[in-house]
């Protein structure tokens, strides 16, 4: 398989973390993001630790004409080296009662998830069947399996992701490109912070009494998943700290 890498939301959390490990393991990277100067940070940091090539593309994923242009503006050296695609951008905004909801909020977590990431896969899945293959990796949620309460709309938007990956796997099976589905359950990045709408209190409480997954366990879940034989591909996985038996069960000892 061709070794660049492009991965969305790379500023923080798994985004950052994938974008570490697969260089760590000889990767040239695409990164992108809606933040500049952090994005710029971390290429600079991967490619003096690493040595490997990092390509930066600042982008917000909910504006489809930038993504198109952003991404058919890449030098066809580098398109003709993508592998895999991991879809990571995505975020929950807010938690309550359906008839309570902010419109605004729904719109961003519809317009990140699931437009985002249909854009951004409409964009390079060309340059995967031109390569003869490749992979797809969708992170997804455990909210993507199951519904609880206050979740609703972001629930809806990570089931979305579970279906387009199903879905994405019946067009792309007979081109040679593998997809595969991660669903995180309980996990300790900004995620919280954002839903919670900058709120640190109320987000650290989130994880309050268990030890939640870390960035690192979604890479090194990923790159699993990316680096098995080609005749094998895991076409779902779902992920949950040891404390978290379902998406609204979990032990605080």
């Amino acid at each position: 398989m061709n070794k660049c890498i492009f991965i969305t939301g790379a500023t923080a959390g798994f985004g950052k973390a994938c974008s570490r490990l697969f260089a760590e393991n000889g990767w040239n990277l695409i990164i992108t993001g809606r933040r500049k100067e952090r994005l710029e940070k971390l290429a600079s940091e991967i490619k003096s630790e690493y040595g490997v090539d990092v390509h930066t593309l600042n982008f917000d994923v909910r504006n489809q004409e930038e993504v198109a242009r952003v991404v058919s503006e890449l030098p066809q050296k580098i398109k003709d080296e993508i592998g895999i695609l991991i879809n990571n951008a995505g975020l929950a905004v807010g938690k309550g009662p359906i008839d309570n909801g902010i419109i605004d909020d729904w719109n961003r977590m519809i317009d990140t998830n699931v437009k985002g990431l249909l854009y951004v896969s409409n964009a390079v899945i060309p340059f995967l069947k031109a390569n003869k293959g490749g992979h797809i990796i969708n992170i997804a949620s455990i909210a993507g399996k199951e519904v609880y309460p206050g979740g609703n709309v972001y629930c809806a938007s990570k089931h979305a992701v579970d279906a387009l990956s199903k879905a994405m796997r019946i067009d792309l099976v007979s081109h040679n490109i593998k997809v595969t589905n991660i669903a995180p359950g309980a996990a300790e990045t900004e995620f919280s912070v954002v839903r919670f709408k900058g709120d640190q209190s109320v987000a650290d409480s989130v994880y309050d009494g268990f030890d939640p997954l870390q960035a690192i366990d979604i890479a090194e879940t990923a790159y699993f998943a990316a680096t098995r034989p080609a005749h094998v591909n895991l076409n779902d996985i779902v992920i949950m700290p040891a404390a978290q038996a379902s998406s609204q069960v979990l032990y605080k000892g």
